[in-house]
């Protein structure tokens, strides 16, 4: 019996899944006409881009208003009845109002459209019913197709609701894509947490010549040893006219311990070693590191030019790792 609820439970979450999928997939066959219109409009808004709804369309509101501010895109997310109250200050000349309602027939939001209307702000509307009052008084209609609700009685918000959430990040990424808004862009509004962390870059969080163990290629290698020590990274970098040529480490000792200390840096380090610039990613060094299986990387400008060193250490600080 409890095989036959557990068989039953899948057949029903795949049949939702299948039955989501393909409505996003008719929802990309038939993207509303007005989509190119609005994402121009909105490019050249001078202000910001305000979303309500009530319900499951409130949250879907305010994801997407969440998504486009994280974006490059200023959004603000505003409750209907909240607005209906004294916040409807919020919205000022310059906005965008991007309105939620599947049915658009939902009375919270009529105050909303009716200030809209009396200080010329223009709205889009995201519903399912071309001819609801929402859509009426709309500048922009983002129809959704007409499709059935994945839940079993036909009625809670599943397959609108995720239609209306794609619509949203099809949106931002359309808006992203025309604002070159770029990784670097992304960070700055991303400082905490683990994806703050990654967006970190190396010169943030390297080690400045001060710590850098360079040895120079006629070195000898009792020298070189002793900077390896004393720099603390287990690595010695060879550097012949302010270019890195080399990098002694363990597993080069290893491989020259007959007579290693009558050698010199050059004739016992590893050529081309691999360098980071500046500006790459903490978590792009942190690939580099393990696709490479190394626990060091040598930071230096497009030139070869040292500029510092960074541990794997240093990314688990910053929280990269």
């Amino acid at each position: 019996m409890m095989k036959d609820t557990e068989t039953n439970m899948l057949r029903e979450a795949r049949a939702v899944l299948m039955q989501e999928s393909a409505a996003l997939a008719k929802l990309s066959e038939e993207l509303p006409a007005d989509f190119t219109r609005l994402c121009s409009r909105i490019l050249n808004c001078n202000g910001r881009v305000i979303l309500a709804g009530v319900g499951k369309s409130g949250h879907i509101a305010r994801k997407i208003s969440a998504t486009l501010a994280s974006t490059g895109t200023p959004s603000y997310y505003i409750h209907p009845t909240e607005a209906s109250h004294g916040d409807m200050g919020v919205i000022v000349e310059g906005d965008i109002c991007i309105l939620i309602s599947n049915s658009g027939e939902t009375a919270e939001l009529h105050d909303i459209i009716a200030y809209a209307r009396r200080f010329a702000i223009p709205i889009a509307a995201i519903s399912s019913r071309p001819e609801s009052t929402l859509m009426q008084a709309a500048e922009f209609s983002l129809l959704l197709p007409d499709v059935p609700e994945a839940c079993a009685i036909g009625m809670a918000p599943t397959t609108s609701t995720t239609m209306t959430l794609a619509l949203g990040d099809a949106l931002a990424v359309a808006l992203m894509r025309q604002r070159n808004f770029k990784a670097e862009h992304f960070k700055v509004f991303h400082p905490g947490g683990k994806l703050g962390a990654q967006m970190t870059k190396v010169g943030d969080i390297m080690h400045n010549m001060q710590r850098f163990p360079a040895v120079a290629p006629d070195a000898l290698m009792p020298d070189a040893l002793l900077e390896m020590t004393s720099k603390g990274f287990g690595i010695a970098v060879v550097v012949d006219n302010d270019t890195v040529t080399g990098v002694i480490t363990d597993g080069d000792l290893r491989r020259h311990m007959d007579q290693l200390l009558e050698k010199t840096a050059g004739e016992i380090a590893s050529s081309d070693p691999i360098t980071v610039k500046k500006d790459t990613f903490a978590a792009d060094a942190l690939r580099i590191m393990n696709s490479h299986k190394i626990g060091v990387l040598i930071v230096a400008d497009g030139d070869g030019t040292p500029e510092g060193i960074l541990h794997l250490h240093d990314l688990l600080r910053s929280g990269a790792a």
